[in-house]
């Protein structure tokens, strides 16, 4: 097989890292709440629309790089380990962003956060008996379904079209939304730990 071909689900997911920290630096330009430097509302509000157009890409390299492991047979140990971890570093990153906008309730981060953490403790326990917990269907839907509610939350913050969140109409069904968001997040990391249970028997 080709050492590109080989290389390249690898590269997506070193890639969305990287990507996730030009989001980070460019949502964090704003008019508003950088008071010792003068910065026009326009710069600001470009920002951050690229800012969301790079998390929309790195949403992207997610699908890809599982897909193009799969078709080509070339999935690996660093991409099982990896992958995962590249998906809760852009996960926290944009949902504490979206929280200091205001955009997502700070108590739904703070669930999300957990369930990242202790699926993240579960991994680097099975790592120790050199077993790697690659993700699963109910994280992979869990993850689809956290980008998706990331991308309506992103159009919100960038008035995509005039799209405003934070109409009162719009903002209950965007409540809903995150409470799914809460649901999915909580049953994707019980199904790990309970296919896992003995793993974490073993340890007690």
């Amino acid at each position: 097989m080709n050492k590109v071909i080989k290389n390249l689900p690898n590269q997506l997911t070193v890639s969305r890292i990287v990507l996730i920290f030009f989001f980070v630096a460019l949502a964090n330009i704003d008019a508003d709440k950088i008071n010792f430097i003068e910065i026009p509302k326009y710069v600001s509000e470009r920002c951050h629309l690229i800012a969301y157009i790079i998390a929309i890409l790195a949403g992207i390299t997610d699908f890809l790089d599982g897909q193009i492991a799969r078709r080509c047979k070339c999935e690996s140990d660093f991409g099982r380990l990896m992958d995962p971890l590249a998906d809760k570093i852009f996960i926290v990153a944009t949902f504490v962003m979206m929280a200091d906008y205001r955009i997502i309730p700070a108590w739904i981060v703070v669930v999300v956060l957990s369930r990242e953490f202790l699926v993240t403790g579960l991994r680097l326990l099975a790592v120790s008996d050199g077993v790697v917990i690659s993700a699963d269907k109910s994280g992979k839907f869990k993850t689809a379904f956290q980008m998706l509610s990331l991308i309506i939350a992103g159009a919100g913050w960038v008035k995509l079209f005039g799209f405003d969140i934070f109409e009162p109409t719009v903002w209950k069904i965007w409540y809903g939304i995150m409470l799914l968001v809460v649901f999915f997040t909580l049953y994707s990391g019980i199904s790990y730990f309970v296919k896992n249970y003995k793993l974490i028997t073993n340890k007690l």
